[in-house]
C-alpha cells in the first residue's frame, strides 16, 4: 500500500546538490580518483582533548538518562563565557541561549517559530539553501537579496523596495559567507540593526564560519553592534570551529523572545542533545583555543596555495576573506552546472555549481578547500589541462 506524502513535504525545495553528490559517489565507486572540492564537510578530525572529554563523559551514568529539555546549564554558561571572551558580548544563560541539534536545525526551525502563512522573509542570493527549507515549512514567502560582487557580496538595502521592507518579518544573513567567502563589517551590521529596528524585522545571523577569518582580521559577531539583541539572534555551530560536524551541536544566542520561541518548539520535538556531547562542547568552548588558531592557519595556507595556483593558469578571482570556500567565475560560454559537470566528467574534480545557491549564484562555482594542499595543487593542474582560461 502506498501512502502519499503531505502537501507540506511536496512543497519543500528540491535538494539541488543531491544529484551532483550521487554522480561523485558513482565515480568513486567505480574506482575513479575524484578530488572532491564540492563539499562543505570539514576534513580534519575533532581535536583530541574534545574527544577525550566525550569519552570520559560517556562513562557518567547520569548522562544515560534524558537530558534536561532545554540543555545543560553548564553548556549555556560555557556559551556565555565564549561570547564574552571572543566578542565582548554579555549573555544571560537562562534567557538568551538555546542549545541546538546543529546549526542547520536551528536555521530551519526559525521560520516556523516566528512566521505565519504568507509572511515575507528576506533571504540572501546566493545563500545556504536550507534557509529556503525553513521558509517552505512555514509556508512563508521569500524576497531575495542579491549578493553582488560589486557590493562585496553584501546586500544593498537601498535596492529593496519600501513595500518589501514593510512586509518583511525575518531576514537571514551569513558572514563569513557561504558560498562567496565574503565577510561583513561592524558598520554593515549596524546598518542592518538600524533597518531591522525601523521595520521591525527579526535578523538571524548564521555565524557558522565565525572563527575562520584571514589576513589577521577576526570576523565580527552581529551581536557586537548596538541594538543587535533587540532585533535578532546569532546561530553558532561547533561544526567548523572545532571540526565537530558529526556531533550535531550548536546554539542560538540573542533576543530573548526568539530564544524562547526556539525552546518552545524544541520542547515538542526533542529531549535535548546527549549530555556527554554537551560536556564535550563545554570543553571545546572554554579550554585552550590553540586548535582553532591552528585550523584557521591551515585554511589560510590552503587558500593561498589555491589562489596562487589558479592565477597561474589564468583563472582570475579575488581571494576569500573568510570561511573555507572560494567563489570563482566560470569560463565564458558555460553555465555553472555545465562547467561543474565538465570538471567532474573530464578531469574528475568536483565543485559546487553556483546556481544551486540561488539565481544570483549563476556564473560561479564554489570550491571547498577541504583537502590537503598537495591535492589542491593536483586539482588545479587537472583543470589547467582543459585550456579554458588562457584567453580569459
Amino acid at each position: 500500500m502506498y501512502f502519499e506524502s503531505s502537501n507540506l513535504l511536496k512543497n519543500l525545495p528540491e535538494q539541488f546538490f543531491v544529484q551532483l553528490s550521487l554522480k561523485v559517489h558513482d565515480y568513486v565507486r567505480k574506482g575513479v580518483d575524484v578530488i572532491n572540492l564540492g563539499q562543505g564537510n570539514p576534513d580534519q578530525p575533532t581535536p583530541r582533548h574534545i574527544v577525550k572529554a566525550m569519552q570520559r563523559a560517556v562513562e557518567n551514568p547520569a548522562y544515560h538518562k534524558y537530558s534536561p529539555f532545554r540543555g545543560q546549564k553548564f553548556l549555556k554558561e560555557a556559551v556565555c563565557t565564549f561570547y564574552e571572551r571572543e566578542y565582548g558580548v554579555t549573555l544571560d544563560p537562562d534567557k538568551e541561549v538555546a542549545i541546538l541539534f546543529g546549526g542547520k536545525a536551528g536555521l530551519v526551525e526559525i521560520p516556523p517559530c516566528l512566521l505565519n502563512s504568507g509572511d515575507t522573509v528576506l533571504v540572501p542570493d546566493p545563500g545556504y539553501p536550507d534557509y529556503w527549507s525553513g521558509v517552505a515549512l512555514a509556508n512563508a514567502k521569500m524576497e531575495m537579496m542579491p549578493l553582488l560582487q560589486e557590493n562585496h557580496f553584501l546586500p544593498d538595502y537601498d535596492a529593496l523596495s519600501e513595500e518589501v521592507k514593510q512586509k518583511a518579518k525575518l531576514m537571514f544573513l551569513n558572514y563569513p559567507n557561504n558560498p562567496t567567502g565574503a565577510t561583513a563589517t561592524k558598520e554593515f551590521f549596524q546598518e542592518t540593526v538600524n533597518l531591522a529596528t525601523k521595520y521591525e524585522i527579526c535578523v538571524v545571523h548564521d555565524f557558522a564560519y565565525g572563527a575562520i577569518g584571514f589576513d589577521g582580521v577576526k570576523p565580527p559577531s552581529f551581536l557586537q553592534v548596538n541594538g543587535a539583541k533587540d532585533v535578532g539572534i546569532e546561530i553558532y555551530t561547533l561544526s567548523k570551529t572545532y571540526n565537530m560536524a558529526g556531533w550535531r551541536i550548536a546554539f542560538a544566542v540573542g533576543n530573548e523572545s526568539v530564544i524562547s520561541a526556539i525552546n518552545l518548539l524544541q520542547d515538542h520535538l526533542y529531549v535535548s542533545v546527549f549530555s556527554a556531547v554537551q560536556e564535550a562542547a563545554k570543553v571545546a568552548l572554554t579550554e585552550s583555543q590553540s586548535c582553532v588558531h591552528e585550523l584557521v592557519h591551515m585554511y589560510e595556507s590552503r587558500r593561498n596555495v589555491f589562489m596562487e595556483a589558479i592565477h597561474e593558469i589564468g583563472w582570475k578571482s579575488e581571494a576569500p576573506k573568510g570561511s573555507f570556500f572560494a567563489w570563482l567565475p566560470v569560463p565564458k560560454g558555460y553555465t555553472s552546472l555545465d562547467f561543474a559537470n565538465l570538471l567532474l566528467e573530464e578531469v574528475h574534480v568536483a565543485v559546487a555549481p553556483g546556481r544551486g545557491f540561488g539565481d544570483y549564484g549563476e556564473g560561479f562555482v564554489r570550491v571547498g578547500l577541504l583537502t590537503e594542499e598537495k591535492r589542491i595543487r593536483e586539482a588545479v593542474k587537472r583543470i589547467e589541462s582543459l585550456n579554458l582560461f588562457k584567453n580569459s
